[in-house]
């Protein structure tokens, strides 16, 4: 195999600093995860020439950096942690430290590098307003558990109170994104695509343009394995164990497998009738559900491409 000539680059993230690698230079370097360290890291990469940085998602710790060196023209690649960490098990490197991980995302990026079209910046900072409701969303979750083994009167009302302020404050968060989403034409063209779907309303609305920006320009395989509902086989030899789900967008996983629930039961006919033959058939109530799921995600994916809004199948006679 040839060598690419496109130098790569890559940083590991630290909270308070970045290390800096170049595949095929020994010199490592280090900047402050700062605005100020960010300009000595573009000059650094122009000195170089480098063409393509990769860096490991880091809960956050990486946002800045990113929007920074994009902002500068140069193309950046941000990889799953678990991308890198199976790419040394294959080198066979057992030591770790920041500037090894540099160098090794480094050479990762040189070889494997897949440059992916650039994420939305409107999405951006939605995206983050989305965290925020589904964080509103699992602090209730927990609040309605305590409440189911709370005696005192004093603490139920506590509980309760909280419970109402959240519930408002969540109503006023899908109002605020469904506002923000309709000031963009074309978000605004998306979304009423996806409320034309029996069963997706705009919670579910809103994290499917969000969290899956790709829908519509994705075969329903590939849209079922972003969002980690595509069953995969794990055979050996005489062992046949059952297809799973694994891996995808946690988060917009749990936003479609929440609307299929009563979607499958009220509100689409297609998964009513889906939901009824699987469980005819023996399976699994989960097992049911997480198929209605992916065909729910399959319906926006497909009215997406299409452009044309959601048309009601008359149930068959």
């Amino acid at each position: 195999m040839s060598k690419s000539s496109t130098i790569a680059g890559g940083i590991d993230v630290a909270k308070t600093h970045l290390d800096i690698a170049i595949h095929g230079c020994k010199q490592s370097w280090q900047v402050a995860n700062s605005v100020e360290g960010f300009g000595e890291l573009v000059r650094l990469v122009r000195q170089h020439q480098v063409r393509l940085i990769g860096l490991e998602a880091t809960g956050g710790y990486e946002h800045d950096v990113v929007e920074h060196l994009r902002a500068a023209g140069l193309t950046v690649i941000v990889l799953q942690p678990k991308q890198v960490r199976a790419y040394a098990e294959i080198k066979l490197r057992q030591a770790k430290t920041d500037r090894i991980d540099a160098a090794l995302i480094a050479a990762f990026v040189s070889e494997h590098g897949i440059v992916r079209e650039t994420p939305d910046p409107r999405l951006g900072a939605l995206a983050e307003q989305l965290t925020y409701l589904e964080q509103i969303e699992e602090d209730m979750a927990r609040i309605k558990t305590r409440l189911e083994h709370v005696r005192d009167a004093g603490l139920r009302g506590n509980w309760t109170n909280d419970l109402a302020r959240l519930r408002q404050r969540r109503a006023s968060l899908i109002a605020k994104l469904l506002t923000l989403l309709r000031n963009h034409h074309d978000l605004a063209i998306r979304l009423d695509l996806l409320l034309s779907i029996d069963g997706i309303g705009p919670r579910t609305a809103i994290a499917l343009l969000i969290r899956m920006p790709e829908l519509g320009r994705l075969s329903r395989g590939e849209a079922a394995a972003l969002a980690g509902l595509a069953p995969f086989n794990n055979d050996s030899g005489k062992r046949s164990r059952s297809r799973t789900i694994a891996g995808g967008r946690t988060r917009l996983r749990t936003s479609i497998y929440a609307a299929a629930l009563p979607a499958a039961f009220r509100w689409n006919a297609a998964l009513v009738r889906l939901y009824n033959r699987l469980k005819a058939a023996g399976k699994p109530h989960k097992l049911a559900l997480v198929a209605c799921a992916r065909k729910l995600l399959t319906f926006a994916n497909t009215v997406l491409a299409r452009g044309t809004p959601w048309v009601k199948v008359a149930a068959p006679v």
